[in-house]
């Protein structure tokens, strides 16, 4: 049985996406391979693999001893993508970029979950045959779709309107999520209801935060915010929602994203060039903000362009599910074992 240690704190803050990837990732390796692998969580005893999901200062440490076997780093940030997140003062900012860097050089394989990564992380020295990408995923048992009867019984039940068309966004409020391009569009439809999950996870050290308070504290009238949702409640908001709208300007693999494919729910999203290497054909790109009106006005009026998109959602949900992923991370633990 190949030993296994996973080293995160990536579940202590609240509506992260990193911390729903690891959960589903310890899931599944439980259910599929209980024979095959004994998972162990922060704990130092001698390992095959030591899998770090988390940056934390302890855990590098910990890379230093010789009991960590094959050591895995997994990559769900750059310091570029943690532009707009939140604020870091200089000089604190460089020093902790250069830590992040440092931390996956401490690496024996780093997994990325887009492959638009690879090359970004190769010019900060790190070879490309020591990356490997492997995309998220989500169980598609816990995140199911709801017919026309839930979508109205849910509205009613958390006071929503059962008859209006219902755009759901979800993530942290932060300036790079877009979150302000949403709120643009809610003042730009009052006839449609939008929904934002998600809060300030990093508290007021979050980019943005003063202006973005404003508008949570008091939104559109046809806007929420709900908060952080616990991500057992998180399938009903989705099975709410006619269209679910991701506005960011930078990710890496969004969880809500293959969220809202698995609950077959349509998917407009920013056109960055990075969903492009993962999803592309399975969502609506808008380049701004009136793009992302325009082509929500179209759906509203092209009811037949709004079941292609859905269709195109229960594809995605396929290729992105948990039975799909489980031998890609078993085929890769195994191989990484036997170059311990």
């Amino acid at each position: 049985m190949l030993k296994i240690n996973m080293f995160s704190t990536a579940t202590k803050v609240k509506g992260q996406g990193v911390g729903s990837a690891y959960s589903e990732l310890i899931a599944m390796l439980e259910k599929h391979f209980p024979n095959e692998f004994s998972i162990k969580v922060n704990d130092y005893s001698p390992a095959d693999i030591s899998h770090y999901h988390t940056i934390n200062p302890s855990f590098y440490l910990s890379t230093f001893s010789k009991k960590r076997g094959r050591k895995i780093g997994y990559v769900h940030f750059l310091p570029e993508t943690l532009e707009g997140s939140v604020k870091i003062p200089q000089p604190f900012r460089r020093i902790f970029y250069w830590y992040v860097i440092a931390f996956y050089k401490r690496m024996d394989h780093i997994v990325v979950v887009n492959p638009s990564f690879i090359p970004k992380l190769e010019k900060y020295g790190i070879a490309a045959d020591k990356i490997t990408y492997i995309p998220n995923f989500v169980n598609r048992e816990e995140f199911h779709p709801g017919d026309q009867a839930t979508k109205i019984a849910l509205r009613h039940e958390r006071g929503y309107d059962p008859k209006r068309f219902t755009v759901l966004g979800s993530g942290q409020i932060q300036t790079r999520k877009g979150v302000l391009d949403f709120i643009k569009l809610a003042k730009l439809n009052p006839a449609i209801q939008f929904i934002w999950t998600g809060g300030f996870s990093f508290g007021k050290i979050t980019e943005g935060y003063a202006e973005l308070e404003k508008f949570v504290k008091d939104p559109p009238a046809n806007l929420s915010f709900p908060g952080i949702i616990d991500r057992s409640k998180m399938v009903d908001y989705y099975n709410m929602a006619d269209l679910f709208i991701l506005p960011s300007y930078n990710e890496l693999f969004p969880m809500s994203v293959l969220e809202a494919f698995s609950t077959q729910t349509p998917v407009m999203l920013r056109d960055l060039e990075l969903y492009k290497a993962i999803i592309a054909g399975y969502y609506l790109p808008a380049k701004n903000v009136d793009d992302m009106n325009q082509k929500l006005q179209n759906l509203l009026t092209a009811p037949d362009e709004l079941d292609k998109l859905t269709q195109k959602a229960v594809i995605a949900s396929q290729r992105y599910s948990e039975s799909h992923l489980a031998k890609i991370w078993y085929d890769f633990y195994t191989q990484q074992a036997t170059e311990g």
